[in-house]
Formats: structure tokens, C-alpha cells, sequence
């Protein structure tokens, strides 16, 4: 893969993410990676049906959503995971939710959620295809894409009850 050819591909904005979705056309975007504050205050729209629903609708056929969900070991923060997961699962046909282990963040377990219209992250990893890229990573493996979508069994419960 040549990186230079897909640089004109990649644009990071850093605007108002509510009104950017909102105002986006229809099927215009691949990706989209939300890092939001929490769902209190300004980032609160970035966590509402209709913010999730402008998403939907941005993004391509083959289009991928991610988000933040929060930590799952305080009662707030679990709270707000879990009504952000059922937000998404709502609307998006494939919908998983995976963590990673931040030590500066609160408890250093956090969520986060993927969304998909096509692909299931783990149904759909090609590990050929990640090996062929011979990329020198520090952390990132196959192994650990596996893993962080096999979640502590506490952390299923909460996404699966009502």
C-alpha cells in the first residue's frame, strides 16, 4: 500500500462535531472516529439518537463509527456506556463494543463502541492483509484486535440488561 496516494483520502476536522454531521451530505465519509468529551455539558449532543443518527447517514455503505463509551466500572460513567451502546445497536446492523486499559483515564478501563453497516470486526479481520502492510507497531497486534472485543463478563451483562 502506498500511503502518499491515500493522504488526499484523510481530513481531520475540529469543529463543532454536531453541526458537522448534521450539515454533511448523504454516503459522503468511510470513517468516522469520535473522541468526545463526556456526555455532560458541550459533549452531549456528541452522545444523542440524533447526532448517532446523522452518522448513519454520512457514512458510506462500507462506513465504520467509532466512539467513546466511557468506563464501565463507575455508576455514572456505566450508565452513560451502556445508553450510548443501545443508541447504536439501534440503528447500526453491526455493533460491538471493545476496550482498551488507559492508565490516565478514570478507573483505566475504558469502553468504546464500533459500528458498522458491512463489517464485523472480528468476522472480517483479515490477518493476511495486516501482516502484508509490515508494519512495526509497539502495541497493536491481531491478537490483541481479538481481544479487545472479548469483554469481562460483568461488563456483558451491563450491555445485555434491560
Amino acid at each position: 500500500m502506498d500511503r502518499d496516494k491515500n493522504l488526499d483520502r484523510v481530513n481531520l476536522y475540529y469543529e463543532d462535531g454536531v453541526k458537522f454531521v448534521k450539515d454533511s451530505i448523504d454516503k459522503s465519509y468511510d470513517l468516522i472516529i469520535v473522541d468526545s468529551t463526556d456526555p455532560i455539558g458541550p459533549g452531549e449532543g456528541l452522545f444523542s439518537v440524533d447526532f448517532y443518527k446523522d452518522c448513519y447517514r454520512i457514512l458510506g455503505d462500507d462506513g465504520i463509527l467509532v466512539n467513546q463509551n466511557e468506563s464501565p466500572y463507575f455508576d455514572f460513567n456505566a450508565k452513560e456506556m451502556k445508553r450510548a451502546n443501545e443508541k447504536i445497536r439501534d440503528l447500526f446492523p453491526i455493533t460491538k463494543v471493545y476496550q482498551a486499559h488507559i492508565p490516565t483515564y478514570p478507573s483505566g478501563h475504558w469502553l468504546f463502541g464500533f459500528a458498522s453497516k458491512k463489517f464485523d470486526p472480528i468476522d472480517n479481520q483479515n490477518e493476511i492483509e495486516w501482516k502484508s502492510l509490515n508494519l512495526k507497531t509497539k502495541y497493536y497486534n491481531s491478537d490483541i484486535h481479538k481481544g479487545a472485543f472479548m469483554l469481562p463478563q460483568y461488563v456483558r451483562d451491563m450491555l445485555n440488561e434491560k
